[in-house]
């Protein structure tokens, strides 16, 4: 019966890569994925997929998608598809430093909801806001998201914000590096893929990243303890991006069929699902794993974070309004939107 089992396995394997193969032939247009995190990475085993699966059914099979690595680092991705080195890609924002303003609006701590929740609402916002500032200029934009609650991960034991003065720590941009300035850490700026060696090389003294990165990017080797801010210390901003010129070399009804059923909102709501999922991965591993603790921040710590919160959205919105947007009224719908979603 085992033997029987295995065999069953391995030709329902066998099958579905067949499938999968034949499925890519039978398209008339495959586009090319470049992507940076590790394939095991759930933006890889289960975003890019579910964004396949709703472009092949969209396009009656027409449009499907091939996923690429190492085109290039996570910083240059989004160059790379405007070249037409790839079709698509996904970025964070982050990783830009200059070039993206708006984007830190949806990064803010103090938001009360999911990842799904964020990713929807600031689509919607994008559309009512931030859509004229024209920040992803040259890329056509498929969806926006953001990943869940960025955490404290270390290997010292951190129980208080005070804890924090003085460390060295990875931070990925965007709000996450105002942050890390305001709490007294040196930041050390690499992109999620390096973080696992610098870690492990005592290079930081840990990283703010969501809880998916503990099985992601697999910190609960290097980063044995968690400090959890209630909502997070911030949130990532993330776009999923297309090369115009390939977008506009498909046939107008496929043009059609993506754009009002796959790419902007049903598309930034199951990437941000996704985020939620992944993060509940990454706790469980977190939660399974000996040696790992999850240290909750004290009522004390949450509103003195909340002080420093608000100074931190109000020089954002500062930013936001010097490009000509309304950015408290852009922060005041984020906030409502995603506390009714």
């Amino acid at each position: 019966m085992k033997l029987f089992k295995t065999l069953l396995a391995v030709m329902t394997l066998v099958a579905g890569t067949i499938f999968g193969a034949l499925q890519a032939w039978a398209a008339e247009y495959t586009l090319v994925i470049s992507s940076w995190a590790p394939p095991s990475h759930g933006i890889n085993a289960i975003l890019w997929p579910n964004l396949t699966k709703m472009i092949e059914e969209a396009t009656d099979g027409r449009v499907t998608t091939e996923i690429k690595y190492g085109l290039a680092p996570p910083p240059a991705q989004p160059d790379l598809v405007q070249d037409g080195a790839a079709d698509m890609t996904w970025m964070f924002h982050g990783y830009n430093p200059g070039r993206f303003t708006t984007t830190k609006l949806i990064e803010l701590p103090g938001y009360e909801g999911s990842a799904e929740a964020a990713s929807n609402v600031y689509w919607r916002a994008y559309e009512q806001f931030f859509a004229g500032a024209n920040e992803h200029e040259g890329l056509k934009l498929i969806a926006l998201m953001t990943h869940g609650p960025g955490q404290l991960h270390s290997n010292a034991l951190v129980t208080g914000l005070s804890d924090i003065d003085g460390m060295k720590l990875r931070i990925g941009g965007g709000v996450s590096g105002a942050v890390g300035a305001a709490l007294g850490a040196t930041g050390i700026r690499v992109p999620a893929p390096k973080v696992y060696e610098t870690l492990a090389s005592n290079a930081a003294d840990g990283v703010m990243m969501p809880f998916e990165s503990r099985k992601g990017f697999k910190l609960t080797e290097v980063a044995t303890n968690v400090y959890e801010m209630p909502g997070g210390f911030y949130r990532g901003s993330f776009a999923l991006v297309m090369n115009i010129d390939t977008f506009n070399a498909l046939p107008e009804d496929l043009q059609q069929a993506l754009n009002e059923k796959v790419f902007g909102l049903p598309a930034s709501t199951m990437a941000g699902a996704v985020w939620d999922q992944i993060d509940a991965l990454g706790r469980e591993a977190t939660m399974a794993t000996d040696g790992n603790t999850i240290n909750m921040a004290s009522d004390a710590d949450e509103a003195a974070y909340g002080e420093i919160a608000a100074t931190i959205t109000a020089d954002v919105i500062a930013e936001i309004d010097a490009l000509g947007i309304n950015g408290q009224a852009a922060y005041d719908f984020i906030a409502s939107e995603m506390a009714a979603y």
